[in-house]
């Protein structure tokens, strides 16, 4: 996508979405500026250096998810990376959780109609669970209208699941011992463009899960300004 057309698309996104965006607005110098979101994992400085308004400043190197490739419920391989860069929410579910997942999977798919249309908005869900396969997962996604390609409900190796899950996402997840069920955690993930972790939010709470709402507008205007400065 050229840089003019995320423009565009973001302007609108923007714009739409000022409600519940105002609560992020600071007044500083009577100038009207975002408050950032934070950067969440390890950081170390790189030893390079930016100038900004005549200033050195410090680099820093964030956590930075590597990328992911597992099959969704249609049985297509997704990437984490994809082919453009997007701003994504993730989360853990599986199939035959019974009511904790449903909790999750309700305001993943309350999420995901708000910003269904909106085409830098991505969802993508980890099944905790071996047993999971595409089959399982686009039957369970039918209840939450679940679309591949806009939410993807992933599945694999947890040779390689259970590591992302704990190393990148820094989430919890923990097989019970009488093979009944798992304990993970019910956490969503903000996660920017740039595959930065930006936030964690209880799924299972309608206030954090509204509050990232609006974080997800934050974001999106935060990659706008990054858009219009050649970030």
């Amino acid at each position: 996508m050229k840089p003019a057309s995320i423009k565009k698309i973001l302007i609108l996104v923007t714009i739409l979405a000022v409600p519940g965006f105002l609560y992020y607005l600071l007044q500083d110098k009577g100038k009207n500026r975002y408050r950032p979101l934070p950067i969440f994992g390890e950081k170390t400085l790189s030893g390079t250096f930016h100038t900004r308004r005549g200033q050195k400043i410090p680099d820093t190197t964030y956590h930075t998810l590597r990328n992911l490739e597992l099959k969704n419920q249609a049985g297509n391989p997704v990437s984490l990376a994809g082919k453009e860069p997007k701003v994504v929410v993730a989360g853990l579910l599986y199939s035959r959780g019974g009511d904790p997942v449903a909790l999750t999977a309700k305001a993943l798919e309350g999420l995901n109609l708000i910003y269904e249309r909106n085409p830098l908005i991505r969802f993508i869900t980890l099944s905790v669970d071996p047993a999971d396969n595409p089959e399982t997962l686009r039957t369970f996604g039918k209840k939450y209208k679940a679309a591949a390609g806009k939410w993807d409900l992933l599945s694999g190796d947890t040779a390689v699941v259970y590591p992302f899950i704990r190393r990148e996402l820094l989430l919890d997840i923990v097989p019970k011992q009488d093979g009944q069920g798992f304990v993970y955690s019910n956490k969503l993930v903000l996660i920017d463009t740039q595959r930065r972790i930006r936030g964690f939010y209880d799924a299972a709470n309608p206030e954090e899960v509204a509050k990232l709402d609006d974080e997800i507008k934050v974001l999106v205007a935060e990659t706008l300004r990054d858009v219009r400065d050649g970030r």
